[in-house]
């Protein structure tokens, strides 16, 4: 009777491991790997700023980008007042500017294959 309750232990020891693996595992997937999926999408965002984009900061501020830095953005918020924000502090894009380079590229693109 000893030797059966010593054998039936130690399948007992092994449920809290694998409970605690399947804890991180579900953290993993609800709350980790979204947030990360969400900074990309932020981090491309900002990266793709413009002159003429209308955006909103984190602070709730509306404004027009004048201006592209590496590491800031020069927005217009009221007729002649420009202020500078670091790129993180942009929230959103509310309205992106026509991008003319854009069509370059693909008139280009139609005359090197002709």
């Amino acid at each position: 009777m000893l030797y059966a309750a010593e054998g039936g232990g130690g399948a007992g020891s092994l449920t809290p491991i694998l409970m605690i693996a399947l804890l991180f595992g579900v953290m993993y997937f609800m709350m980790i790997r979204p947030q990360q999926k969400r900074r990309r999408e932020a981090e491309s965002m900002q990266s793709a700023l413009a002159p003429g984009d209308e955006v909103v900061t984190i602070g709730g501020l509306y404004g027009t980008v004048t201006g592209v830095d590496d590491d800031t953005v020069l927005l217009e918020v009221a007729p002649g007042v420009q202020t500078r924000y670091a790129r993180p502090a942009i929230a959103r894009v509310v309205s992106q500017a026509e991008r003319p380079a854009d069509e370059a590229v693909i008139e280009d693109a139609d005359v090197v294959k002709e």
